[in-house]
């Protein structure tokens, strides 16, 4: 796996549905934040950068932050082909 960055400029963050597509349980994934000092209302509303789950736990970490990448790429398809039909 690359680091899990989705540009220079914009690192990657995992948001909660990149846990639900990795088929983690909310209900599990709440206190394992709790424990890793993360805010589990903050990481709601805005994701958590994937460095910093890597950090805590590589192993859990690596399927979320597949998932992450996957939706980024798709993301960044999204873009580009809408830039495309503008241009």
């Amino acid at each position: 796996m690359t680091t899990p960055e989705h540009s220079a400029a914009t690192p990657l963050r995992v948001t909660v549905q990149d846990l639900r597509r990795a088929r983690y349980c909310l209900a599990g994934a709440r206190p394992w934040f709790r424990r890793h000092g993360f805010d589990w209302q903050d990481f709601l509303t805005h994701g958590i950068a994937a460095e910093r789950l890597m950090a805590a736990d590589a192993t859990l970490a690596r399927p979320v932050i597949r998932a992450a990448e996957a939706r980024a790429a798709s993301e960044d398809r999204e873009a580009g082909k809408a830039d495309h039909e503008r241009g």
